[in-house]
């Protein structure tokens, strides 16, 4: 699943290059697709019955599954941009949210960049509690307890959530974002997990829109979503959608990835 993750984590870095006020959606979903298409793999987005896109870009009060289209972006909107890439029968599953930078509002830009400071670091401590844990149920309550120990009142998605990933782009176990009590399957070589809060500023209650895709929240609060794929096998953990592996990412947490060999 290395290569998989590899080129899902290219294509949202040739999406985050390009985010600007002026840019549509579809331009975003575009870029994804030339570099997915270009290494010769293919979106398993796009093998989802009924969506036909390499992405999903969901804006401002949009948390999750926004469709790419004409929508221009602005000054100030937060941006969360969902992809996935099979390659061989693998696949990988990753996700960013940037705020689009906005001189006349740094108010508004600094509150939803903290939403996203928060949201990326409740995704890291969920990924190195899996690098110790004996059950996926650690996980979820890594994740709660870093959005809640960061003293905001955000509200965490209930109904999405991370999941296992393989063969295909969604497997089972679910890995909740909040504490639950079954402590769940355990952790061993072999398991891969898409580990992916999904985090607003204010009530956690959503509602699908018109399109029957596209995920916001009820109250019009802003939302984040950040999501890596992490393998862990017999050294270690690996983070498959990161350069390098989550060094960076967890080395606040005083864990370091194993690479695959």
């Amino acid at each position: 699943m290395l290569e998989p993750g590899r080129i899902t984590a290219e294509a949202l870095q040739a999406v985050r290059e390009i985010v600007a006020p002026g840019v549509t959606t579809a331009e975003l979903d575009a870029a994804a697709a030339r570099v997915i298409t270009g290494r010769g793999a293919e979106s398993n987005f796009q093998l989802v019955r009924g969506y036909r896109h390499t992405t999903c870009v969901s804006v401002n009060e949009q948390v999750v599954h926004g469709i790419p289209g004409d929508r221009v972006l602005e000054a100030g909107d937060i941006v969360s941009i969902d992809a996935g890439a099979q390659f061989r029968g693998w696949n990988g599953d990753s996700a960013i949210t940037i705020v689009v930078p906005d001189e006349a509002r740094p108010e508004l830009v600094a509150a939803r960049e903290e939403l996203s400071r928060v949201t990326e670091g409740s995704m890291w401590a969920g990924i190195a509690a899996m690098s110790r844990a004996a059950h996926i149920g650690e996980i979820s309550a890594a994740i709660e307890d870093h959005i809640v120990g960061a003293g905001h009142r955000y509200g965490i998605l209930r109904d999405y959530v991370g999941h296992g990933i393989g063969r295909k782009m969604h497997e089972a176990p679910s890995v909740f974002n909040y504490r639950v009590p079954d402590p769940g399957p355990r952790i061993q070589p072999g398991l891969v997990l898409a580990i992916e809060p999904m985090v607003v500023a204010g009530s956690e209650e959503t509602l699908v829109e018109d399109d029957d895709w596209t995920v916001s929240t009820v109250d019009g609060s802003a939302g984040s979503h950040w999501e890596h794929s992490v393998a862990v096998h017999d050294g270690g953990i690996w983070v498959l959608t990161a350069p390098d592996g989550g060094a960076a990412g967890l080395e606040p947490f005083g864990v370091r990835p194993v690479e695959i060999e």
